[in-house]
Protein backbone atom coordinates (compact mmCIF):
# COMPACT_ATOMS: atom_id res chain seq x y z
CA UNK A 1 0.00 0.00 0.00
CA UNK A 2 1.27 3.44 -0.96
CA UNK A 3 0.29 6.69 0.73
CA UNK A 4 0.28 10.18 -0.75
CA UNK A 5 0.05 13.64 0.72
CA UNK A 6 -3.30 15.40 0.45
CA UNK A 7 -1.32 18.54 -0.41
CA UNK A 8 -0.09 16.62 -3.50
CA UNK A 9 3.45 17.97 -3.35
CA UNK A 10 5.41 15.12 -1.78
CA UNK A 11 6.54 11.68 -2.97
CA UNK A 12 4.39 8.63 -2.28
CA UNK A 13 5.53 6.54 0.67
CA UNK A 14 5.05 3.08 2.18
CA UNK A 15 2.99 2.35 5.29
CA UNK A 16 6.17 2.28 7.37
CA UNK A 17 7.38 5.63 6.02
CA UNK A 18 3.97 7.22 6.58
CA UNK A 19 3.90 5.98 10.19
CA UNK A 20 7.46 7.07 10.93
CA UNK A 21 7.12 10.48 9.26
CA UNK A 22 3.62 11.21 10.54
CA UNK A 23 3.23 14.31 8.38
CA UNK A 24 4.33 14.64 4.75
CA UNK A 25 7.16 17.08 3.90
CA UNK A 26 4.66 19.41 2.21
CA UNK A 27 2.70 19.57 5.53
CA UNK A 28 -0.06 17.39 4.09
CA UNK A 29 -1.79 14.45 5.74
CA UNK A 30 -1.08 11.02 4.30
CA UNK A 31 -3.96 9.18 2.62
CA UNK A 32 -4.07 5.65 1.14
CA UNK A 33 -3.62 5.53 -2.62
CA UNK A 34 -6.33 2.87 -2.92
CA UNK A 35 -9.27 1.77 -0.75
CA UNK A 36 -10.75 -1.65 -1.53
CA UNK A 37 -14.22 -2.43 -0.20
CA UNK A 38 -14.56 -5.72 1.63
CA UNK A 39 -16.89 -8.42 0.35
CA UNK A 40 -20.49 -7.72 1.41
CA UNK A 41 -20.73 -11.18 2.96
CA UNK A 42 -18.15 -10.15 5.55
CA UNK A 43 -20.55 -7.62 7.06
CA UNK A 44 -23.57 -9.85 6.52
CA UNK A 45 -21.88 -12.55 8.60
CA UNK A 46 -20.11 -10.21 11.01
CA UNK A 47 -21.47 -11.99 14.07
CA UNK A 48 -19.50 -15.11 13.13
CA UNK A 49 -16.15 -13.31 13.48
CA UNK A 50 -14.23 -12.45 16.64
CA UNK A 51 -13.21 -8.84 17.25
CA UNK A 52 -9.60 -9.71 16.46
CA UNK A 53 -10.61 -11.29 13.15
CA UNK A 54 -12.72 -8.25 12.27
CA UNK A 55 -9.87 -5.85 13.03
CA UNK A 56 -7.42 -7.87 10.93
CA UNK A 57 -9.74 -7.87 7.89
CA UNK A 58 -10.26 -4.11 8.20
CA UNK A 59 -6.62 -3.10 8.57
CA UNK A 60 -4.64 -5.62 6.50
CA UNK A 61 -4.88 -3.81 3.15
CA UNK A 62 -3.51 -0.62 4.71
CA UNK A 63 -0.51 -2.37 6.25
CA UNK A 64 0.15 -4.64 3.28
CA UNK A 65 3.13 -6.97 3.59
CA UNK A 66 5.18 -4.53 5.69
CA UNK A 67 4.26 -6.33 8.90
CA UNK A 68 4.03 -10.14 8.64
CA UNK A 69 0.54 -11.56 9.17
CA UNK A 70 1.49 -13.40 12.35
CA UNK A 71 3.01 -10.24 13.87
CA UNK A 72 0.07 -8.07 12.80
CA UNK A 73 -2.38 -10.48 14.40
CA UNK A 74 -0.35 -10.41 17.63
CA UNK A 75 -0.37 -6.61 17.58
CA UNK A 76 -4.15 -6.59 17.15
CA UNK A 77 -4.65 -9.09 19.97
CA UNK A 78 -2.51 -6.95 22.26
CA UNK A 79 -4.29 -3.71 21.28
CA UNK A 80 -7.79 -5.16 21.72
CA UNK A 81 -7.29 -6.58 25.20
CA UNK A 82 -10.38 -4.85 26.64
CA UNK A 83 -14.11 -4.62 25.89
CA UNK A 84 -16.19 -2.20 23.79
CA UNK A 85 -19.69 -2.67 25.21
CA UNK A 86 -22.78 -1.34 23.46
CA UNK A 87 -25.27 -0.20 26.11
CA UNK A 88 -28.94 0.44 25.37
CA UNK A 89 -29.77 3.78 27.00
CA UNK A 90 -33.31 4.08 25.66
CA UNK A 91 -35.23 2.55 22.79
CA UNK A 92 -33.13 2.72 19.62
CA UNK A 93 -30.43 4.81 21.34
CA UNK A 94 -27.20 3.10 22.36
CA UNK A 95 -23.95 4.20 23.95
CA UNK A 96 -20.75 2.65 22.61
CA UNK A 97 -18.40 2.74 25.60
CA UNK A 98 -14.82 3.22 24.44
CA UNK A 99 -13.24 3.89 27.83
CA UNK A 100 -12.42 0.43 29.14
CA UNK A 101 -8.74 0.53 28.14
CA UNK A 102 -5.65 1.43 30.18
CA UNK A 103 -6.18 5.23 30.09
CA UNK A 104 -9.99 5.04 29.90
CA UNK A 105 -10.32 6.88 26.58
CA UNK A 106 -11.15 5.89 23.00
CA UNK A 107 -7.65 6.90 21.94
CA UNK A 108 -6.16 3.82 23.61
CA UNK A 109 -6.85 1.77 20.47
CA UNK A 110 -5.01 4.03 18.03
CA UNK A 111 -2.17 4.89 20.41
CA UNK A 112 -1.50 1.24 21.27
CA UNK A 113 -1.67 0.16 17.62
CA UNK A 114 0.73 2.87 16.51
CA UNK A 115 3.15 2.19 19.37
CA UNK A 116 3.34 -1.49 18.50
CA UNK A 117 3.79 -0.82 14.77
CA UNK A 118 6.56 1.66 15.51
CA UNK A 119 8.19 -0.80 17.90
CA UNK A 120 8.22 -3.43 15.15
CA UNK A 121 9.68 -1.02 12.59
CA UNK A 122 12.33 0.18 15.06
CA UNK A 123 13.76 -3.33 15.33
CA UNK A 124 15.18 -2.71 11.87
CA UNK A 125 15.86 1.01 12.35
CA UNK A 126 18.84 2.12 14.46
CA UNK A 127 17.64 5.74 14.54
CA UNK A 128 15.94 7.00 17.70
CA UNK A 129 12.43 8.30 16.93
CA UNK A 130 10.81 11.19 18.79
CA UNK A 131 7.02 11.11 18.91
CA UNK A 132 5.82 14.71 19.12
CA UNK A 133 2.16 15.09 19.99
CA UNK A 134 -0.30 17.83 20.94
CA UNK A 135 -3.24 17.00 23.19
CA UNK A 136 -6.46 18.69 24.20
CA UNK A 137 -7.12 16.05 26.84
CA UNK A 138 -7.06 12.30 26.34
CA UNK A 139 -4.54 11.91 23.51
CA UNK A 140 -1.63 12.70 25.81
CA UNK A 141 -2.48 10.02 28.36
CA UNK A 142 -3.20 7.39 25.71
CA UNK A 143 0.05 8.10 23.87
CA UNK A 144 2.04 8.18 27.11
CA UNK A 145 0.64 4.80 28.16
CA UNK A 146 0.89 3.25 24.70
CA UNK A 147 4.53 4.23 24.16
CA UNK A 148 5.81 3.85 27.73
CA UNK A 149 9.06 1.92 27.64
CA UNK A 150 9.02 1.33 23.86
CA UNK A 151 12.65 0.87 22.82
CA UNK A 152 14.04 3.48 20.47
CA UNK A 153 11.17 5.92 20.99
CA UNK A 154 11.05 9.16 22.97
CA UNK A 155 7.70 10.91 23.49
CA UNK A 156 7.18 14.66 23.91
CA UNK A 157 3.61 15.75 24.72
CA UNK A 158 2.39 19.36 24.46
CA UNK A 159 -0.75 20.27 26.37
CA UNK A 160 -2.50 23.61 27.10
CA UNK A 161 -2.00 24.81 30.66
CA UNK A 162 -5.19 24.78 32.76
CA UNK A 163 -7.29 23.36 29.94
CA UNK A 164 -7.11 19.64 30.64
CA UNK A 165 -8.66 17.94 33.65
CA UNK A 166 -6.50 17.09 36.68
CA UNK A 167 -6.71 13.36 35.95
CA UNK A 168 -5.85 13.85 32.28
CA UNK A 169 -2.83 15.93 33.33
CA UNK A 170 -1.70 13.24 35.78
CA UNK A 171 -1.90 10.60 33.06
CA UNK A 172 0.51 12.45 30.78
CA UNK A 173 2.92 14.04 33.30
CA UNK A 174 3.64 11.28 35.83
CA UNK A 175 4.92 8.26 33.93
CA UNK A 176 8.57 9.26 33.47
CA UNK A 177 10.94 6.96 31.54
CA UNK A 178 10.75 7.95 27.86
CA UNK A 179 7.71 10.24 28.32
CA UNK A 180 8.15 14.03 28.72
CA UNK A 181 5.45 16.70 28.99
CA UNK A 182 5.45 20.35 27.97
CA UNK A 183 2.83 22.61 29.55
CA UNK A 184 2.02 25.32 26.99
CA UNK A 185 0.76 28.79 27.89
CA UNK A 186 -2.05 28.79 25.35
CA UNK A 187 -4.83 26.65 23.86
CA UNK A 188 -4.76 23.33 22.00
CA UNK A 189 -4.48 25.05 18.62
CA UNK A 190 -1.23 26.68 19.82
CA UNK A 191 0.12 23.25 20.79
CA UNK A 192 -0.88 21.78 17.43
CA UNK A 193 0.65 24.72 15.53
CA UNK A 194 3.97 24.22 17.37
CA UNK A 195 4.00 20.52 16.52
CA UNK A 196 3.34 21.22 12.84
CA UNK A 197 6.05 23.91 12.76
CA UNK A 198 8.58 21.51 14.26
CA UNK A 199 7.89 18.99 11.50
CA UNK A 200 8.75 21.63 8.91
CA UNK A 201 11.85 22.96 10.69
CA UNK A 202 14.85 21.49 8.91
CA UNK A 203 17.17 22.60 11.71
CA UNK A 204 15.33 19.98 13.80
CA UNK A 205 14.43 17.31 11.26
CA UNK A 206 18.01 17.04 9.94
CA UNK A 207 19.18 16.19 13.46
CA UNK A 208 16.37 13.90 14.68
CA UNK A 209 13.52 11.73 13.37
CA UNK A 210 10.15 13.20 14.33
CA UNK A 211 6.78 11.53 14.04
CA UNK A 212 3.33 12.44 15.33
CA UNK A 213 0.91 10.37 17.40
CA UNK A 214 -2.05 12.66 16.85
CA UNK A 215 -4.78 11.34 14.60
CA UNK A 216 -2.94 12.92 11.69
CA UNK A 217 -0.76 9.77 11.83
CA UNK A 218 -2.32 6.96 9.81
CA UNK A 219 -1.45 4.35 12.44
CA UNK A 220 -3.36 6.36 15.06
CA UNK A 221 -6.27 7.18 12.76
CA UNK A 222 -7.10 3.98 10.86
CA UNK A 223 -7.48 1.52 13.80
CA UNK A 224 -10.39 3.60 15.05
CA UNK A 225 -12.40 1.87 12.32
CA UNK A 226 -12.46 -1.22 14.52
CA UNK A 227 -14.97 -0.24 17.14
CA UNK A 228 -17.56 1.11 14.71
CA UNK A 229 -17.63 -2.39 13.30
CA UNK A 230 -17.69 -3.96 16.79
CA UNK A 231 -20.75 -1.83 17.57
CA UNK A 232 -22.49 -2.97 14.40
CA UNK A 233 -21.74 -6.59 15.28
CA UNK A 234 -23.29 -6.20 18.74
CA UNK A 235 -26.30 -4.34 17.37
CA UNK A 236 -26.86 -6.94 14.65
CA UNK A 237 -26.83 -9.72 17.23
CA UNK A 238 -29.53 -7.95 19.27
CA UNK A 239 -31.75 -6.49 16.51
CA UNK A 240 -35.38 -6.20 17.41
CA UNK A 241 -37.74 -7.15 14.61
CA UNK A 242 -39.26 -3.64 14.55
CA UNK A 243 -35.79 -2.03 14.29
CA UNK A 244 -34.26 -4.27 11.63
CA UNK A 245 -34.97 -1.97 8.69
CA UNK A 246 -34.28 1.32 10.40
CA UNK A 247 -31.34 3.46 9.34
CA UNK A 248 -28.16 3.18 11.40
CA UNK A 249 -26.72 6.50 12.59
CA UNK A 250 -23.50 7.16 14.51
CA UNK A 251 -23.18 10.35 16.55
CA UNK A 252 -19.53 11.12 17.24
CA UNK A 253 -18.30 13.82 19.65
CA UNK A 254 -15.93 15.64 17.32
CA UNK A 255 -12.89 17.86 17.88
CA UNK A 256 -10.04 17.04 15.50
CA UNK A 257 -12.36 14.77 13.45
CA UNK A 258 -10.07 11.74 13.35
CA UNK A 259 -12.60 9.47 15.05
CA UNK A 260 -15.55 10.24 12.80
CA UNK A 261 -13.22 10.11 9.79
CA UNK A 262 -12.23 6.56 10.77
CA UNK A 263 -15.91 5.65 10.96
CA UNK A 264 -16.33 6.98 7.43
CA UNK A 265 -13.41 4.84 6.32
CA UNK A 266 -15.19 1.78 7.78
CA UNK A 267 -18.27 2.88 5.86
CA UNK A 268 -16.13 3.11 2.70
CA UNK A 269 -15.04 -0.49 3.27
CA UNK A 270 -18.69 -1.54 3.31
CA UNK A 271 -19.91 -1.15 6.90
CA UNK A 272 -23.63 -0.31 6.46
CA UNK A 273 -23.80 3.06 8.23
CA UNK A 274 -26.46 5.38 6.80
CA UNK A 275 -25.35 8.69 8.26
CA UNK A 276 -22.89 10.32 10.65
CA UNK A 277 -23.52 13.14 13.09
CA UNK A 278 -20.59 15.30 14.14
CA UNK A 279 -21.71 16.52 17.55
CA UNK A 280 -19.68 19.49 18.73
CA UNK A 281 -19.39 21.98 21.56
CA UNK A 282 -19.03 25.74 20.98
CA UNK A 283 -16.23 25.05 18.48
CA UNK A 284 -18.52 24.81 15.47
CA UNK A 285 -16.42 25.26 12.34
CA UNK A 286 -17.97 22.18 10.70
CA UNK A 287 -21.65 22.84 11.60
CA UNK A 288 -21.20 26.33 10.14
CA UNK A 289 -19.56 24.91 7.02
CA UNK A 290 -22.43 22.50 6.40
CA UNK A 291 -24.88 25.40 6.71
CA UNK A 292 -22.98 27.96 4.62
CA UNK A 293 -20.42 26.01 2.53
CA UNK A 294 -17.81 28.38 4.03
CA UNK A 295 -14.99 26.62 5.89
CA UNK A 296 -13.36 29.11 8.22
CA UNK A 297 -11.15 27.92 11.11
CA UNK A 298 -11.53 29.93 14.30
CA UNK A 299 -9.56 30.31 17.54
CA UNK A 300 -10.65 27.51 19.85
CA UNK A 301 -13.14 28.19 22.65
CA UNK A 302 -12.69 26.58 26.06
CA UNK A 303 -15.62 24.37 27.15
CA UNK A 304 -16.36 21.63 29.67
CA UNK A 305 -15.83 19.08 26.86
CA UNK A 306 -12.16 19.99 26.55
CA UNK A 307 -11.06 17.24 24.15
CA UNK A 308 -13.24 18.92 21.51
CA UNK A 309 -11.84 22.42 22.01
CA UNK A 310 -10.40 22.55 18.49
CA UNK A 311 -10.90 25.49 16.15
CA UNK A 312 -8.96 24.11 13.17
CA UNK A 313 -9.62 20.35 12.89
CA UNK A 314 -6.78 18.59 11.07
CA UNK A 315 -8.67 15.56 9.77
CA UNK A 316 -11.49 17.35 7.98
CA UNK A 317 -9.43 17.34 4.78
CA UNK A 318 -9.50 13.53 4.88
CA UNK A 319 -13.27 13.57 5.33
CA UNK A 320 -13.58 15.76 2.24
CA UNK A 321 -11.35 13.37 0.29
CA UNK A 322 -13.49 10.38 1.30
CA UNK A 323 -16.42 12.26 -0.27
CA UNK A 324 -14.46 13.13 -3.42
CA UNK A 325 -14.28 16.79 -2.34
CA UNK A 326 -17.95 17.06 -3.26
CA UNK A 327 -19.92 19.22 -0.83
CA UNK A 328 -23.30 17.67 -1.68
CA UNK A 329 -22.00 14.12 -1.17
CA UNK A 330 -20.55 15.15 2.17
CA UNK A 331 -23.72 16.91 3.28
CA UNK A 332 -25.77 13.80 2.45
CA UNK A 333 -23.57 11.69 4.73
CA UNK A 334 -22.82 14.13 7.55
CA UNK A 335 -24.99 16.24 9.80
CA UNK A 336 -23.45 18.39 12.50
CA UNK A 337 -24.89 20.14 15.53
CA UNK A 338 -23.32 22.41 18.13
CA UNK A 339 -24.30 22.47 21.83
CA UNK A 340 -23.56 24.79 24.73
CA UNK A 341 -22.08 23.89 28.10
CA UNK A 342 -25.49 24.39 29.72
CA UNK A 343 -27.10 21.98 27.25
CA UNK A 344 -24.32 19.50 27.94
CA UNK A 345 -24.86 19.70 31.71
CA UNK A 346 -28.60 19.25 31.21
CA UNK A 347 -27.96 16.16 29.05
CA UNK A 348 -25.75 14.61 31.73
CA UNK A 349 -28.48 15.26 34.30
CA UNK A 350 -31.18 13.81 32.03
CA UNK A 351 -29.20 10.67 31.24
CA UNK A 352 -28.67 10.00 34.92
CA UNK A 353 -32.13 10.94 36.20
CA UNK A 354 -34.21 9.29 33.47
CA UNK A 355 -31.99 6.44 32.24
CA UNK A 356 -29.63 5.74 35.15
CA UNK A 357 -26.69 6.33 32.83
CA UNK A 358 -23.62 8.38 33.72
CA UNK A 359 -22.00 10.10 30.75
CA UNK A 360 -18.98 12.34 30.50
CA UNK A 361 -19.43 15.75 28.76
CA UNK A 362 -18.27 14.42 25.38
CA UNK A 363 -20.63 11.44 25.45
CA UNK A 364 -23.44 13.77 26.55
CA UNK A 365 -22.83 15.90 23.46
CA UNK A 366 -22.95 12.76 21.32
CA UNK A 367 -26.29 11.92 22.95
CA UNK A 368 -27.58 15.45 22.25
CA UNK A 369 -26.71 14.97 18.57
CA UNK A 370 -28.81 11.81 18.52
CA UNK A 371 -31.78 13.51 20.19
CA UNK A 372 -31.59 16.44 17.79
CA UNK A 373 -31.56 14.13 14.76
CA UNK A 374 -34.46 12.03 16.07
CA UNK A 375 -36.68 15.11 16.41
CA UNK A 376 -37.45 14.75 12.69
CA UNK A 377 -36.13 11.29 11.77
CA UNK A 378 -36.64 7.64 12.66
CA UNK A 379 -33.49 5.57 13.11
CA UNK A 380 -31.32 3.42 15.33
CA UNK A 381 -28.62 5.62 16.78
CA UNK A 382 -25.31 4.94 18.49
CA UNK A 383 -23.44 7.71 20.28
CA UNK A 384 -19.81 7.30 21.26
CA UNK A 385 -18.94 7.56 24.94
CA UNK A 386 -15.31 8.47 24.45
CA UNK A 387 -13.89 8.87 27.97
CA UNK A 388 -14.68 7.69 31.49
CA UNK A 389 -16.71 10.25 33.48
CA UNK A 390 -14.18 10.03 36.35
CA UNK A 391 -11.92 12.32 34.33
CA UNK A 392 -14.43 15.15 34.47
CA UNK A 393 -15.62 15.26 38.08
CA UNK A 394 -15.34 19.08 38.40
CA UNK A 395 -17.96 19.60 35.67
CA UNK A 396 -20.31 16.78 36.71
CA UNK A 397 -23.10 17.38 39.20
CA UNK A 398 -21.85 16.41 42.69
CA UNK A 399 -24.76 13.99 43.20
CA UNK A 400 -23.82 12.14 40.04
CA UNK A 401 -20.11 12.38 40.75
CA UNK A 402 -20.60 10.72 44.14
CA UNK A 403 -21.88 7.61 42.33
CA UNK A 404 -18.72 7.22 40.23
CA UNK A 405 -16.22 4.72 41.58
CA UNK A 406 -12.55 5.40 40.93
CA UNK A 407 -11.25 2.72 38.51
CA UNK A 408 -7.90 1.04 39.14
CA UNK A 409 -6.44 2.66 36.01
CA UNK A 410 -7.02 6.08 37.59
CA UNK A 411 -5.96 5.15 41.13
CA UNK A 412 -2.55 4.19 39.79
CA UNK A 413 -1.69 7.80 38.79
CA UNK A 414 -3.44 9.91 41.43
CA UNK A 415 -0.63 9.82 43.99
CA UNK A 416 2.17 10.52 41.52
CA UNK A 417 3.96 13.85 41.15
CA UNK A 418 3.45 15.95 38.04
CA UNK A 419 6.61 16.61 36.02
CA UNK A 420 6.24 19.13 33.18
CA UNK A 421 8.29 21.87 31.54
CA UNK A 422 6.48 25.16 30.92
CA UNK A 423 6.82 26.86 27.54
CA UNK A 424 4.98 29.64 25.73
CA UNK A 425 6.69 29.97 22.34
CA UNK A 426 7.84 27.71 19.52
CA UNK A 427 11.48 28.73 20.09
CA UNK A 428 11.29 27.10 23.53
CA UNK A 429 10.01 23.85 22.02
CA UNK A 430 12.85 23.92 19.53
CA UNK A 431 15.47 24.35 22.25
CA UNK A 432 13.86 21.56 24.30
CA UNK A 433 13.95 19.12 21.38
CA UNK A 434 17.50 19.90 20.29
CA UNK A 435 18.85 19.69 23.82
Amino acid sequence: MQYYSLNNNSPKVSFQEAVVKGLAPDKGLYFPEEIKSLDATFFQNIDSYSNNEIAFELIKQFVGDEIPTTILKKIIADVLSFDFPLIEVEKDIYSLELYHGPTMAFKDVGARFMARCLSYFNKRNPTQVTVLVATSGDTGGAVASGFLGVKGVDVVILYPSGKVSDIQEKQLTTLGQNIRALEVDGVFDDCQAMVKEAFLDTSITTKMQLTSANSINIARWLPQMFYFTFAYKQLKMSFRAESRNKKLIFSVPSGNYGNICAGMMAQKLGLPIDLFIASTNANKVVPTYLETEIYEPKPSIQTIANAMDVGDPSNFIRIEKLHENNFEKLKNNLHSYSFTDDQTRDAMQNLYANHNYIADPHGAIGYLGVKKYLESNNAQCIFLETAHPIKFLPVIDPKIASEIKIPEQIKSVLGKEKVATQISEYSELKVFLLN
